[in-house]
Formats: C-alpha cells, structure tokens, sequence
C-alpha cells in the first residue's frame, strides 16, 4: 500500500500509522495509538532489564612481600565475594627488584591465593603475564 494512502486511512479513523519493522522488505506498519505503542515498549524494556543478570567482577592486587595477615585478609575478602557469586580478578603487581623473582616469587603466589579460593571458586582462565604483572580470573563454583 502507499504511504500516502496509508497515512490518509489513518487519518479518517483517528489512529496513527506506527512502523513496527523498519527492516523487512517492504517495511510493515500498524494503525494505532502511537502513545500507548511506546508505553507498552518502555513496559516490555522495563521487564527484559529485570530479567538481565549482571555479572560483578571485583579486582584484588597483590604484591610478593605482602605480610602474611594482609594476604589473609584479602583471601577472606576473595572468598566473600566467590560465595556471593561475583568474579574475582587477581592482580599480582610486581615493582623494582621484585621484578628479577617474578617467575619464582609470583608462582609460589600464585599457588598460595588457588589453594586458599579453590573450594569457592574456579579459574576461569590462565593467568595472563605481562611486562610488570600477573592476571588471573577466578570465577564461582557452578553449584
């Protein structure tokens, strides 16, 4: 049909012409209400946003000469966070003469924070070594 035509019917009956699918071929559109067509919009926006589940990722840095009670601290705070369901990204920073023992020192590390978070968590993927750091994802168990 013409848009002419289409907007002149819409006119004589009081509606308003409403494109629905700007996409197909050839676009289709709709005699109605244009004002309770977007309410109903915003209505079903509102619901898919309900539905949507947000994944948190919560970040904890940690470098190689930390006292034994701060690393137990953070390693609590990891925990917590695994057992609200959040992911927990884990930084291990290394600065200076750190740097020369990074293999070594940030293994031994490494093993340490697995060992402590791997019955509330698992690694979601390998840790990623950069110029001065260690990343690893550690995600919650699927229960």
């Amino acid at each position: 049909m013409a848009i002419q035509e289409a907007v002149r019917i819409a006119d004589e009956r009081g509606t308003d012409l409403v494109e629905i699918s700007p996409n197909a071929a050839p676009p289709v559109c709709k005699l109605m209400d244009y004002g309770k067509f977007r309410y109903e919009q915003i209505k079903k926006d509102k619901v898919s946003k309900k539905k949507q589940h947000v994944i948190v990722v919560k970040e904890i840095q940690v470098r190689p000469n930390i006292d034994p009670h701060d690393l137990e601290i953070k390693l609590k705070h990891a925990v917590e966070f695994l057992k609200k369901e959040f992911k927990v990204k884990f930084v291990l920073r290394f600065r200076g003469r750190e740097l020369e023992y990074k293999e070594t020192r940030g293994k031994d590390l490494y093993d340490k924070l697995m060992n402590y978070v791997s019955a509330d968590g698992d690694l979601e993927n390998a840790p990623f070594k950069d110029e001065r750091n260690i990343i690893f994802t550690v995600a919650p168990k699927k229960k």
